[in-house]
């Protein structure tokens, strides 16, 4: 492989100086050794940094500490009682798990990553995390999900949880218990930010340090002070969530940002790379996208042992060992660290000669070191100009005993023997306040510091000093001032002749409301490079283009009046082509209201089939942190979409919409239906007695003519029924002479159907109601559906209710109630899989036929799409004849005839297998 060679390709003004530079380095390397060599190599490198001549940045350093002893910095704790709080953290974290799995065998629960990771948090917890009680916004800390055992024990010394909330850990339905994991949905005054899905941790919280920025260069909130602090597992990494967006934060220079990776080498089956060396690994990718990397391996006793090494042999032999041989020497004695790590080399084993087996198995980690985690978090917080990343060495179960530390079973194990909790007490030095008799293997006990005690005034002074407790999530109160009906009436006019979509709607209704004085500032449009498709280039100009340096360049477009716009203080984030940063980037907006006291709105705009199919595991996430916002899946429709093909027509988002409770669901056919849910999502979200809710509005790109709201309706009573579902589209059709086209067609016969639709669909319902009246004498009135979920779960309730409340009158569903006085049978078209209108299969009454468009997307034109998918006006005039001809209103051949009419292939195959 060839790295860095580009000296060849450049002209060489001195052969003969060249010559005496490579001609004594050899003779360095021949004298003195390769490691000698590369330390001179090093420091030549540093001199030209020092002296600003430019060099390709190498990506990785020596497996050593980054910040050499002599320039640690002192120590402002006291470390006596810091390490005997550790102490009672750690006891209390493992007990908890302990006792929740012997009182439900198999809960679960993690006992290693917090061992691993103790001081790690206890560093922040002292002397970094910022709190919010001293009226500053504070840090935001992303916890290591698996760790949480070991915040939980910190927050019960510190008086936030009872030993009653320990003791429910994994116990939550009464409200009393700790949630496995961060949940802000379940405990909404704790945890602020959901993790423990591997890898979105991490991309949130760049996104988020991102979102900070923002919101500074924009003058609303003054986020300088405030750090993003993430703690990462390095087999997270393994995640491209976890790696993806690293580009992003060095790009951005993104300086209020901070990873603690914690390297304890293992991840739940084994070592993470046990042929190779992790920590290397991540440092070059770190540094290659412009992080600032310090790496903690060693402890302080390792100190001494690098100084004496003159021959650089230990060097040598801490960067060729591969870490399955450091996970085995973590397990192993003295002695077999002696001779296998020190032994091989004569040189080597004469520096620990002085060291007895015990000192050499005592040889600490650097991510178990007070003084060298300090000195590395010190450095972080005073960086500037880049995100850093600190990379410290721990052991897996640190602390746990021989039984659990740094073996490979080790995160599946979730409670301690007597013996074993015997030995963490020794370890920990406990014996004093835990006395043999307490431990009781099936209910051992938690302990507290003594109260108006010096370790538990230290405790509580410190978190004083640094602005209050962290994590606490802060309850607020969400009102803003809304628009008036200024910003919505045009919509309710209909497009009189003019013929646009949905989707244009929707981007004209954005428009005002970045307009609008009360909430302008607040709108946060999100779009993942699509924004000229969504018909948004108009805001370019309008709003401008996020970016942190500005517009430093002259667009090609600059002439032009949709040109393309960049502002330091630009509203629009313009993500690029990545939906997980956008999805990130909308969880940091949606939960400004908490992190900031200052609520956005973020209008996240995709592709809706590269929204809940790509990204929803953050979605997920999303609501678990109680976001707030408006997703509008655009595009959308399996046939809608025409010509792009399987991958991008969209026939299932409001399925998997459907899966999550927090999300109200909307399927718009109209520019009206579209400008009353908006409204109505922004008094659900942002207005009095507002709740955490996120909006999935469906917006689709064929251009029709937009009806206006119906003539002689009541504004307020009709805008309630397209919030609950479904109205009443068109009355039924009249039904007077009759152009059969069967001669099995009955005259005179008073046959009616209902045909319900949602968003395009609306046309084919429409065109199909005048067909049947026309040619079929059936008289048939429509109803727009715009959310089955809403009926769904409105129906549900009732449905609940009457079950738990025998003898009292049953609640009726609202879609029963509406659709009471239908006469005939109900079909439901969707250009979405028949799964969306089947979710209010069994409350309708009568026979109930969904049609939608199942199977695959399929490029062609949207005609010859809906009949594949057999939703077009055809497909509903036999629905209809076929559901009548089972209730006996229709005969066999009057179905036959239509088939024939209308040219179905009758053998072609199903298309929800196609």
């Amino acid at each position: 492989m060839i790295f860095d060679g580009f000296s060849h390709a450049l002209p060489d003004i001195d052969p003969e100086e060249t010559s005496e530079w490579l001609d004594s380095f050899n003779a360095l390397v021949e004298t003195k050794g390769k490691s000698r060599a590369s330390y001179i190599l090093m420091r030549l490198l540093d001199g030209a940094r020092s002296n600003q001549v430019g060099f390709p940045a190498t990506v990785s350093t020596p497996y050593i500490n980054s910040i050499p002893p002599e320039k640690e910095p002192w120590f402002p704790g006291d470390e006596a009682a810091e390490r005997r709080i550790r102490a009672y953290i750690r006891w209390n974290a493992a007990v908890m798990v302990t006792r929740a799995n012997m009182a439900s065998d198999g809960i679960g629960g993690h006992l290693s990553t917090y061992a691993s990771s103790a001081s790690l948090y206890e560093v922040g917890f002292n002397h970094f995390f910022k709190g919010r009680d001293s009226g500053n916004h504070g840090d935001l800390i992303y916890f290591q999900g698996h760790a949480s055992p070991g915040i939980y024990a910190r927050a019960f010394l510190e008086g936030f949880f009872s030993e009653s909330q320990l003791d429910n850990f994994r116990k939550e339905i009464d409200g009393g218990g700790l949630s496995s994991y961060p949940h802000p949905r379940l405990m909404p005054n704790f945890w602020e930010f959901p993790t423990v899905s591997m890898g979105i941790g991490p991309m949130n919280a760049i996104y988020q340090a991102r979102f900070n920025k923002y919101l500074m260069h924009r003058r609303l909130v003054d986020t300088e002070p405030s750090k993003v602090w993430a703690f990462v597992g390095d087999g997270e990494f393994d995640e491209p969530e976890t790696s993806g967006a690293l580009g992003v934060a060095g790009r951005e220079h993104l300086d209020n940002l901070i990873f603690v990776v914690n390297c304890n080498l293992q991840r739940l089956d084994g070592p993470v790379r046990g042929n190779g060396k992790i920590i290397q690994e991540l440092e070059a990718l770190f540094r290659g996208a412009g992080w600032n990397v310090l790496k903690v391996i060693w402890g302080s006793k390792w100190d001494e042992l690098l100084m004496r090494d003159v021959d650089g042999v230990l060097l040598n032999k801490m960067n060729s060992t591969p870490d399955g041989e450091f996970q085995k020497y973590a397990t192993e004695s003295g002695g077999y660290i002696r001779e296998n790590f020190f032994g091989p080399d004569p040189r080597l084993r004469k520096l620990v000669e002085h060291l007895s087996d015990q000192e050499l198995q005592e040889l600490p980690r650097g991510g178990h070191d007070y003084k060298k985690l300090y000195a590395a978090y010190s450095a972080a917080v005073q960086n500037v100009g880049s995100p850093t990343a600190i990379l410290a060495k721990t052991i897996k179960g640190w602390t746990l005993g021989p039984d659990i530390e740094a073996r490979n079973s080790t995160h599946q194990i979730k409670k301690m023997t007597k013996g074993q909790l015997k030995l963490l007490r020794d370890t920990l030095q406990l014996r004093d306040v835990i006395p043999e008799h307490l431990l009781d293997e099936n209910n051992p006990p938690y302990i507290r510091l003594d109260p108006g005690s010096y370790l538990e005034d230290y405790l509580l002074t410190r978190r004083k000093a640094l602005g209050g407790f962290v994590p606490r999530r802060p309850s607020r109160t969400v009102s803003l001032k809304l628009p008036t009906e200024e910003v919505y009436s045009e919509f309710y006019q209909g497009s009189q002749k003019l013929e646009v979509s949905t989707t244009m709607a929707f981007a004209k209704l954005l428009r005002n409301l970045a307009k609008d004085p009360s909430i302008g500032e607040r709108i946060v449009p999100i779009v993942p490079d699509e924004a000229r498709t969504f018909g948004l280039e108009a805001m370019f100009r309008e709003s401008k283009i996020y970016a942190p340096e500005g517009q430093l360049y002259t667009p090609v477009d600059a002439g032009l009046l949709l040109s393309y716009s960049e502002a330091k203080d630009g509203q629009i984030m313009e993500m690029g082509i990545t939906e997980a940063g956008a999805v990130s980037t909308f969880i940091a907006a949606g939960t400004s209201y908490a992190s900031f006291a200052m609520p956005m709105i973020p209008v996240y705009l995709f592709y809706s089939m590269f929204g809940f199919q790509r990204t929803g595991d953050q979605i997920w996430a999303a609501n678990d942190a109680r976001a707030r916002g408006f997703l509008i899946g655009a595009t959308a429709g399996r046939t809608t979409l025409n010509g792009e093909g399987l991958q991008h027509e969209d026939g299932h988002s409001l399925v998997l919409a459907s899966t999550v409770p927090s999300i109200e669901c909307y399927d718009p056919a109209f520019a009206y239906e579209m400008a009353i849910i908006v409204e109505h999502g922004l008094e659900v979200m942002y207005g009095e007695n507002s709740k955490d809710r996120i909006f999935y509005i469906t917006a689709y790109n064929e251009n029709y003519v937009m009806p206006g709201i119906p003539e002689g309706v009541e504004l307020a009573s009709f805008k309630a029924e397209v919030i609950k579902g479904i109205y009443r589209f068109e009355a039924p059709a009249p039904v007077s002479q009759i152009d059969t086209i069967s001669s099995s067609t009955p005259q005179g016969a008073e046959r009616q159907a209902t045909v319900l639709f949602s968003g395009s669909a609306h046309q084919a319902a429409r065109a199909a109601r005048v067909f049947l009246a026309k040619n079929w004498g059936i008289s048939v009135d429509t109803w727009s559906v715009t959310s089955y979920k809403s009926l769904r779960e409105e129906a549900l309730e009732a449905e609940r209710y009457s079950r738990l409340h025998p003898g009292e009158t049953e609640k009726v569903p609202y879609v029963t109630s509406a659709l009471s006085n239908s006469k005939g049978p109900i079909i439901a078209v969707s250009d979405f899989m028949k799964m969306v209108p089947d979710q209010i299969a069994r409350f309708v009454p009568g026979r109930f036929v969904p049609l939608g468009a199942d199977s695959f997307g399929r490029s062609d034109t949207r005609e010859r799409l809906r009949r594949f998918f057999e939703i077009d006006e055809a497909s509903i005039v036999i629905t209809v004849l076929h559901a009548l001809y089972l209730d006996n209103k229709a005969s066999a051949s009057e179905v036959k005839d239509a088939i024939a009419y209308y040219q179905f292939e009758t053998d072609r195959i199903d298309p929800t297998i196609a």
